[in-house]
C-alpha cells in the first residue's frame, strides 16, 4: 500500500497538464498510465489521422510547439512526441503499464486499486479521457453477420475494408475524412448523415481556428450557455488537418462520388433505414456556419483588424432530391459498416455514487465530489476543455481548488 496527496488517472494532455499544475504547487502525486504516456493517441487511431488544430495552438501549462510549422496539423506520431516531450519537461511522475482497476472509498480518502498494487490518496483526478471507447447505437446487433463492422477504434485505414460498398454511418469530422479517403481509394461509399456542422479550413486568409480563438468562442464559460448538456453534446467541424483542402463537406464528398443519405435510424430484417431529414440537417448546418461567420465579421469590424480577405464563403449545401430511404444489406452491395458515431468515456472502474441514471458522470465544471476531480470532457468549463489548448486552464481552476481544500481539511 503506498500513499500519496493526488492520483492522476491517465498520462494523456489532460493528466500531464494536471501533473504540471500539481507540480508547481508542491503537491505530492503520481500519474497512472494503463500504456504508456499519450497511449490514447498511440493506440486504436486510424493512420492518416491529424489534429484538427493548427500547431500553434497546442499549448500547454509552461510548454507549447515552438518547431518549423507552426500553421501546420500534427499527425499522430507528431503528437505522441510531442506529448512525451512535455512529460519528460516537466517531469512528471508516471507510472506506466498501470492499469486501475477500482476506485473506492477508504474513510475519508480513496483507495485507488490497480494491477501493480493500491494507492491510498487524498484526492483522485480521472484524466482518462472522452474517447476510451466507440459509442456505438444497439443496432450494430442488426447487422447481418456477412457484413464486417469497424467502429473508430478499430478502423485503421482503406486497406483494411473489403472492396465492394461501405456505409459510413455519421458525418463529423472523422465520418467524412473516412467517407472521403474509401472513396478515393475506389470504395462505392454511403454517408448516412444526421446532425453536422460544415466549416470552410479558412476564412478570410485566417485558419477557422484563429477566428474562435481570437474572438473568444473557445473561452465561452459554462455559465453562459443556456443547455449545457446539448453544448456538450455537438458534434465536431467537417474539417480535416490539411491546410490545402479548404473543405471537407458533402458537396466534396458529392464531387468525390459518395452517395448521401439521411440518419440511419433503424435496421430491421437486414433493411437499413434511414431518415427523411437530411434536407434539414443540411439547412441547418449552413444555417449555423453561416451565424458563426457573421460573428466573426462583426468581431473584425468592431476591432478593425487590419489586413483580412473579402469574405467568401463556402456555397450552399447540396443534397439528392430523393435520398435513399432504405438499404438491402442482404444482397451483398454494402459489405462493411464503419461506425463513426463518436466516442464516450470509460469510468467502470469508479466504484463510487457519483452517476445519474443513465450512466452519466456528475460534475460541476470538472468538480465531482470532495477531492474527486474530472478533467478533459468535452465543455467542462469552457468550450475548449476537450482540446489540448483547453485542459490547461482547467488544470489550473482544479488545482487551485484542491490547494483550497487541502487548506481547508488542514485548518
Amino acid at each position: 500500500m503506498r500513499h500519496t496527496s493526488t492520483v492522476i488517472i491517465g498520462a494523456g494532455q489532460a493528466g500531464l497538464a494536471m501533473s504540471k499544475c500539481l507540480s508547481d504547487r508542491s503537491i505530492t502525486h503520481v500519474v497512472l498510465e494503463q500504456g504508456v504516456v499519450a497511449q490514447s493517441w498511440v493506440k486504436d487511431r486510424r493512420t492518416s489521422l491529424r489534429l484538427l488544430t493548427p500547431n500553434w495552438q497546442s499549448r500547454l501549462p509552461g510548454f507549447r510547439y515552438r518547431g518549423p510549422d507552426p500553421d501546420g496539423y500534427m499527425n499522430m506520431l507528431q503528437i505522441t512526441g510531442f506529448l512525451r516531450d512535455y512529460a519528460h519537461v516537466i517531469a512528471a511522475p508516471v507510472e506506466e503499464h498501470t492499469t486501475v482497476c477500482s476506485v473506492t472509498l477508504d474513510g475519508n480518502r480513496y483507495l485507488v486499486c490497480t494491477n501493480k498494487g493500491d494507492w491510498v490518496c487524498d484526492n483522485v483526478v480521472v484524466a482518462s479521457g472522452a474517447c476510451a471507447q466507440p459509442k456505438l447505437p444497439q443496432m450494430v446487433d442488426a447487422v447481418p453477420d456477412s457484413i464486417a463492422q469497424l467502429s473508430l477504434t478499430t478502423y485503421k485505414s482503406p486497406n483494411q475494408v473489403a472492396r465492394g460498398g461501405v456505409l459510413v454511418v455519421g458525418a463529423s469530422a472523422s465520418g467524412v475524412q473516412i467517407a472521403a479517403e474509401l472513396s478515393t481509394t475506389g470504395h462505392d461509399v454511403t454517408l448516412a448523415v444526421g446532425e453536422h456542422i460544415r466549416a470552410p479550413r479558412h476564412y478570410r486568409g485566417r485558419d477557422i481556428q484563429w477566428w474562435l480563438d481570437r474572438t473568444g468562442v473557445l473561452d465561452e464559460p459554462v455559465k453562459d450557455v443556456d443547455d449545457i448538456a446539448r453544448a456538450r453534446s455537438v458534434p465536431s467541424f467537417q474539417l480535416t488537418g490539411d491546410a490545402e483542402l479548404d473543405a471537407i463537406d458533402l458537396n466534396t464528398l458529392q464531387a468525390l462520388g459518395v452517395t448521401v443519405t439521411g440518419r440511419l435510424v433503424g435496421i430491421q430484417n437486414g433493411m437499413a433505414q434511414f431518415s427523411g431529414s437530411l434536407a434539414n440537417h443540411c439547412a441547418m448546418s449552413d444555417l449555423k456556419i453561416g451565424r458563426l461567420l457573421d460573428h466573426f465579421d462583426d468581431w473584425a469590424m468592431r476591432v478593425n483588424f487590419p489586413n483580412l480577405q473579402i469574405p467568401r464563403r463556402l456555397p450552399p449545401t447540396c443534397f439528392p432530391s430523393s435520398p435513399h430511404l432504405a438499404a438491402d444489406l442482404n444482397n451483398g452491395v454494402i459489405r462493411t459498416i464503419v461506425w463513426a458515431t463518436g466516442y464516450s468515456p470509460d469510468f467502470s472502474w469508479l466504484k463510487l455514487p457519483v452517476f445519474d441514471p443513465k450512466g452519466t458522470l456528475i460534475h460541476d465544471q470538472g468538480i465531482v465530489a470532495h477531492g474527486l476531480y474530472v478533467l478533459g470532457l468535452p465543455f467542462m468549463r469552457r468550450r475548449k476543455s476537450a482540446l489540448i489548448d483547453g485542459v490547461g486552464g482547467d488544470a489550473q481552476a482544479l488545482s487551485d481548488h484542491l490547494v483550497a481544500n487541502r487548506h481547508k481539511r488542514a485548518a
